[in-house]
């Protein structure tokens, strides 16, 4: 929850910049190519009886939204798969896994009269889970549903491209499996920060 509340705090930051231009209208679309850095929070839940860690990863991920009115769009977003290794208190590592967080997003983008465009956004995260990998035997995690908020801002360097930097924080959490058996619940809830080049079309 404390990372909720950067994100809204963020949020509110960035809306003390709006001003009375449009910034977006209706019926363009962006495209957003860049990198993600997935940053679980510290304490990751109870697994096997032990405190379970899940560590950072960055890949590229890419942004498409669309404008259904002025300065509100649905954005989704998608990356190449997060690879991040668990380890838990008194065991120490005890596995691999991989996975893929697309996420649909409504985003309002404060209109401005400078190239600086803040926005905010509300969505849901659909995450799931692969190629899950341990030594201690089979592992299996479940897929989940959460909500995501974000906060962004575009530096606009042409008439249609921007630099983008993004929080976003989501709710992950998942069950867990080990030969079969519940071992626990993993408390992903990572804070992703994106850097993104944007081109409108």
């Amino acid at each position: 929850m404390t990372r909720m509340a950067a994100a809204l705090a963020l949020s509110t930051a960035l809306a003390t910049l709006a001003g009375p231009l449009a910034a977006q209208s209706q019926g363009d679309w962006t495209v957003g190519v860049g990198v993600g850095y997935v940053n679980p929070k510290s304490n990751n839940g109870t697994m096997a009886g032990g405190i379970a860690t899940v560590d950072d990863n960055t890949q590229p991920i890419f942004t498409v939204e669309y404008f259904i009115r002025d300065n509100l769009g649905i954005e989704l977003l998608a990356a190449t798969p997060f690879k991040h290794d668990v380890s838990i208190s008194g065991i120490g590592y005890a596995g691999t896994v991989k996975h893929l967080p697309p996420t649909l997003s409504l985003n309002y983008h404060f209109p401005t009269n400078s190239a600086w465009k803040p926005y905010v956004g509300l969505g849901v995260n659909y995450t799931t889970f692969f190629e899950e990998s341990s030594p201690l035997g089979t592992l299996k995690l479940d897929d989940s549903f959460g909500v995501a908020v974000n906060a962004g801002l575009d530096y606009q360097i042409s008439d249609r491209g921007a630099l983008r930097l993004n929080a976003r924080w989501i709710n992950i959490e998942t069950d867990a499996t080990l030969n079969g058996a519940a071992i626990g619940t993993a408390e992903i809830d990572p804070l992703v920060i994106g850097v993104q080049y944007v081109h409108r079309f």
